[in-house]
């Protein structure tokens, strides 16, 4: 197969007492899980799990041999897997995704992980813009509330402006469930 699938950013710091909790990252890991399980049984050699690492400790988060930078227990890599290293929101970005997607000659890509709003839509429009065909699996994708100049937005508002805003021109949408059931 030529699909891969790339799983952003699914890590402690995102959980409950962790530095940066999301809204709702249980529900995004349960269904980023079943994905993964599908890949495992299915497409294993082209699972790509991406860790970011703060390479400055001031952003408060994802800080080098914490708890908090590990890949959550429940979609920890598996042998064979392969594990990208990056430091910013694009997780092509000074990393070597693309050499990996190049060598497995993928032409297309399946992404989950967190968060919404920045590393899964820098990604996904990464990796449209590198030539390949992006599928979101937004259920299995986690954000949370922002504000700005006084303006208070919701997790659910903001993940449903950037997923509306990669439907289509960047990605294909899809959940959990159908992009399952359209696998079997």
């Amino acid at each position: 197969m030529n699909t891969a699938l790339i799983i952003v950013d699914i890590q402690n710091d995102y959980f409950q007492d962790g530095n940066m909790p999301l809204v709702n990252p249980d529900q995004a890991l349960l269904n980023a899980t079943k994905v993964l399980k599908w890949f495992r049984k299915n497409n294993k050699e082209n699972i790509f799990h991406v860790q970011h690492i703060a390479s400055d400790p001031s952003m408060g988060f994802f800080i080098p041999d914490t708890k908090g930078v590990e890949i959550h227990t429940s979609i920890q890599p598996e042998k064979g897997e392969e594990v990208v290293i990056k430091h910013f929101p694009n997780s092509f970005l000074n990393t070597t995704l693309q050499s990996k997607l190049k060598e497995k000659e993928i032409t297309s890509v399946v992404v989950v992980g967190m968060m919404t709003h920045m590393c899964i839509d820098a990604t996904v429009r990464a990796a449209v813009d590198l030539g390949y065909q992006a599928t979101l699996i937004e259920d299995a994708c986690a954000t949370r509330d922002l504000s700005y100049a006084g303006r208070e937005v919701t997790a659910e508002s903001v993940h449903n402006a950037f997923v509306g805003a990669l439907d289509g021109m960047y990605a294909g949408i899809t959940s959990t469930e159908r992009f399952l059931v359209n696998k079997n």
